[in-house]
Order: C-alpha cells, then structure tokens, then sequence
C-alpha cells in the first residue's frame, strides 16, 4: 500500500504530507481545486510523464515522494522534476533511472483514467487476465516448451552445421594426437628433466667436484685425520666425554657423505645421446604447454575435455537421431498442449467479455459492449479487449479508447471481473456523465473491489465519497506571499461534521443546506450498516 505521500512545488500545491490508509480513499473538491494533481504525483512516482509546465509558478524543480509497504519491506520512491533538464528518480535514496521506476510501479499500482500509466492496456496482461479468468493451465505448454529449447540447445552444442562439425572434429583429432603422442603421465615430467639434463650437462665438472670433496675428507690431513685428532685430544677426559662424543658422531655422519659423494660421482657419466633426448623431451614439453596450457598438469585436462568432446562429435549422428526423435515427441506435445490452451481462450472469451459488460451497464454505460478477441496461431496469444462505447460505434483495442472517463469505467469493470492485479489502483475521471443508481452502482463496485486493493478516487459524487474508507477534500486558497496574491491547494482527511459538509457540498453545492446535511447523513449511515 501507498502509505505517505510527499508533494512540493507541484501545480498549485507547494508542500503537502498525506498519512494514507488502506481500502478506498477518495479524493474530493471543488473543480479546479488540485484533486488531479494527486493523482498526477502518484503517475510520477511510478514512472509517468514528466512536464515542466506542472512545476509550481515561481519554483525552480517539483519534488515527489511516496513510501511503499509491501508485506514486512518499504520502499521510498522519489521523482523531481526541473524546470529545465531530466528529471531525476530515486529509489530508496539512491538514484535510479525512470525506468526502474516503472518496472516497481507496474508492480505497485494501476492508473486508470487520462493518464498513460495502465498495465491492462498491455496485451501481455490482457492475454493473462484471459488466462486468470478461464483459469487456463499453461503448466503443460510451458514444460514442453521448456523442453524443446533444451533440446534446441543441445543439438548446437553438438556443431554447427556439417562442415563446421567435420572441422572442428579434425582439429581436435590432431591436438588429441598429438597430446597422446607425447605419453604425458607425470605432470611433474619436466622438473625431473630440468634436473637430469644438469647432471647430463656438467658430467665431468662434477666428477671432479666429487674428487676434490673425497679428497678434502679422506686424504692424509683431511677432515677426517683433523677430526680423529681432536677426538684423540679430548679421549678419557671427563669434563670433554659429551664433546668426545659429538665429535664421534660427526665423523661417522662425515663418512656416510663420503660414501654418498663418490657414488654419485661415479654415476655422473657422459651420456651426450641421453643429453640429447633429455633436452629434445623437455622442448616437445614445452611445444604442448605453448598451445595448450601453462603447466603440464592443464595440457592432461585438455587432453582429457577435448577428448569427451571428440567422442560426442563422432557420435554426432547417434546422438542426433535420438535427439531429433526426441524433439519429435515433444513437439507433438506442445502442439497438443497450444492447441488445448487456445480452446481455452477462445472459449473463455466471450463469456469474459460479457461479465465485463454487464459490469458496464451498472456504470451508466448501457449500451458498450466489450469484447474479447483471440487469434492468432495456437496457442492464440495475441488476445486484445475491444470497446464499442456507443450502438454504430466501431469496437476499438482498449489502448485506442479515446474517452479518460469511458477507459476508467471499462477498467473499472475488469477489475470487478479479475481482482487480481496491482494492489494500488488509481481512478480518475471514472465518474463523469454517472448519476442515480448508476452511481450507487460505482459506489458498491469501488466499495467491493477496496476488499482486496488499496483504491484511490478521483470524484465528484457523493455516493462513492460516502462509502470511501477514508476521505480526503482538497481546496485552494488565495494567500499573501511577499504582498503578491497566489493560489494555493491544499489536502485535508475529514471526518465526522466536516466529512457531512463536504458530502453535503457536492450533493447541492451548499455545505450549509439542511436537506443536503440530512442526505448525506444518510448515505454515511447507510455506509455504516452496510459495514
């Protein structure tokens, strides 16, 4: 629901602050007085039209705001309007484009009158208030439709056409070969050859390596002479035993090196065909990371995708028969299930259209006659609401009506059909050229449908002002502003005496009347036992 709304600077009104309620709210004043104002900011803030021209005389922007509450969560929208420029919009005070605005408000309200902003204009929604109104079951033709476009995908992503398959199938065989080729079993290959090809590489120096460290261990005078000296220095001397000892370990430690040292030394052999083939494997190593991955662990992953995608392309024909005979099959289900949905449609159709006119003939438009057009191939989604307002009058679309207060009253009686929709739902000008039991007639459909949304009015019968939950009366005055006269609107919630007066005014124009007051009176505590 619509729960504050904010207004400055628009048309006659400099600042004004609503509480709302829910139910039905209607909006009552003298002609002229700013009633449509009201629902000119409601159309702003849920994307309408912006006009310069409605920005106060003497302010620079139009300022515009409204809380939402939505189950537990609010939403603050706001719209300004410059007297030069964009306007800007805002949603929950972060800016926003007047777009999104739109997309919230056709989620959030209903305008319905002169103003542009009616969702059942939309022939998407009026093929779904068809659909709500014969309770149409889209289950099955949505299933199948779904189904058709998974297997649509599939069939692309098995290849193109014939000969895109056939190259794509050729070039995968030689990376796959070529990958194969290589016997890529150890993603850590290429270390264990970077390693080898040292050894490999630098045989010789390192021989000689091993010899110079064998010698400075072992030889007369080497480590190991030096170290059985000291050890002999500290023997049998106890306050050296923990040392003696130490030492007898590092000379045992310092001939198990020694050992290591020569072994390797004789195993680094001169082995220039194994240098070779060491220095050739690491660069076909390095040839496959180039094309196919940074590390040898990511060339066996695209062996390994390439090679499943290879097996579904040679597999192409297999698979596409079964997919094609698939497609068949739903095909034929979605063929069964458009054509069971039209039926529906076409069947529903006039039964809506005439509990949409009978409707009308309550809203003092007797003789209008709506109908429901269904066509085009099944499931026949191109379904349009058509208006004949008049006898000789040529039915026309919903959206071609050219009447504000004939369109109102037309929406007014869907609503009455399908209260499914918006919650918020704005009518202005619904009443115009309605009178007598035809307005007791609105008065009853608006007090109806405000059960289930929160309804604004724009009116000037005393009917639906009496039944209205809550009843706001908007006025202008004429005030002093810096010793030059201007007119200003303001917006009032009355009950009690001051809702009489108002009821009374626009039953005789004259607040004061006593047979006015006694009227209106009565439509309140007809109101009242009728609660």
């Amino acid at each position: 629901m619509l729960s504050e709304l904010h207004i400055e600077d628009l048309g006659i009104i400099d600042r004004l602050d609503l509480v709302l309620g829910n139910g039905l709210t209607v909006l009552t004043g003298e002609t002229g007085a700013g009633k449509t104002m009201l629902v000119e900011a409601i159309s702003l803030l849920v994307g309408g039209r912006a006009d310069a021209g409605r920005v106060r005389a003497g302010a620079t922007e139009a300022r515009v705001e409204g809380r939402f509450v939505t189950d537990d969560e609010e939403i603050v929208l706001c719209r300004v309007v410059p007297l030069d420029g964009r306007s800007r919009a805002y949603v929950n005070g972060r800016l926003a484009t007047v777009g999104q605005l739109a997309d919230l408000g056709l989620k959030m309200v209903d305008l319905h009158g002169q103003h542009t902003h009616q969702s059942l204009l939309s022939a998407s929604v009026q093929r779904a208030a068809l659909d709500e109104f014969a309770q149409t079951d889209l289950g099955p033709l949505r299933e199948a439709r779904a189904q058709l476009t998974e297997i649509d995908a599939s069939l692309a992503a098995l290849g193109g056409d014939t000969r895109a398959r056939a190259r794509e199938i050729d070039l995968l065989k030689f990376q796959v070969d070529e990958i194969l080729a290589a016997s890529l079993d150890d993603p850590n290959e290429e270390h264990v050859l970077e390693v080898e090809e040292d050894v490999l590489a630098d045989a010789t120096a390192h021989r000689e390596a091993a010899q110079l460290a064998l010698a400075g261990i072992n030889d007369d005078d080497g480590a190991l002479d030096v170290l059985g000296s000291v050890i002999a220095a500290l023997q049998n001397r106890a306050p050296f035993e923990d040392e003696a000892n130490r030492l007898r370990d590092l000379v045992a430690d310092l001939a198990d090196i020694a050992s290591n040292i020569r072994n390797v030394g004789e195993n680094c052999e001169d082995n220039p065909e194994r240098l070779a083939e060491v220095r050739q494997r690491r660069q076909s190593l390095r040839e496959l990371r180039r094309k196919y991955g940074e590390s040898l662990a990511e060339v066996i992953a695209y062996l390994d995708e390439s090679s499943q995608r290879l097996d579904e392309l040679q597999s192409f024909e297999v698979r596409v028969e079964a997919l094609e005979k698939q497609r068949v099959d739903v095909e034929k289900r979605e063929r069964q299930a458009a054509a069971k949905v039209a039926k529906v449609r076409k069947g529903a159709a006039k039964a809506l259209g005439s509990a949409i006119t009978g409707h009308l003939t309550q809203l003092a438009m007797e003789r209008a006659v709506v109908d429901i057009e269904v066509g085009g191939d099944d499931p026949a989604d191109e379904v349009t609401m058509m208006l004949a307002a008049n006898p000789g009058v040529p039915a026309a679309p919903l959206s071609k009506v050219a009447s504000g207060g004939e369109l109102a009253r037309t929406m007014l009686a869907i609503r009455m059909v399908l209260t499914q929709g918006p919650p918020i739902l704005v009518f202005d000008e619904v009443d115009a050229g309605i009178g007598g039991s035809a307005a007791n007639a609105m008065a009853e459909s608006l007090s109806r449908l405000a059960k289930a949304h929160q309804i604004f009015v724009v009116t000037h019968l005393a009917q639906v002002a009496a039944v209205a939950d809550h009843h706001v009366v908007v006025e202008k005055n004429i005030v002093d502003r810096k010793g030059a006269e201007i007119t200003l609107a303001k917006a009032t919630e009355v009950s009690g005496p001051r809702r009489v007066d108002e009821i009374a005014r626009m039953l005789s124009g004259r607040p004061d009347s006593t047979a006015a007051r006694r009227h209106a009176k009565e439509l309140l505590a007809s109101r009242t036992s009728t609660d």
